[in-house]
């Protein structure tokens, strides 16, 4: 996984829709295509950015692929950002 993968992939508001959409459960491509006005080769682009970044996986059932999130790079990614909060450095006192 690469964080430059995954913000990228973040940075846009149809994926991010998906994103919270799996959230709810796993889908295949046709109903995430439903809640959306685009062509199914859009979308089909937008799921391998996705899966680009790691953040959704595939897997076949029958004749259906299903998506479904995967967690561990969200979590991954909380970790590093973590680092960012909490207190305020002492650099400045004497």
């Amino acid at each position: 996984m690469s964080f430059a993968d995954t913000f990228k992939a973040l940075a846009d508001p149809v994926r991010r829709e998906i994103l919270i959409m799996l959230k709810k459960g796993s889908m295949t491509a046709g109903d995430i295509g439903q809640h959306f006005d685009m062509t199914g080769a859009t979308i089909s682009y937008h799921l391998s950015q996705l899966k680009k970044a790691d953040l959704v996986r595939e897997t076949r059932q029958k004749n259906f692929i299903i998506y479904e999130l995967n967690t561990s790079v969200f979590e991954e990614a909380l970790v590093w950002l973590s680092q960012f909060k909490g207190e305020k450095s002492n650099e400045n006192k004497d």
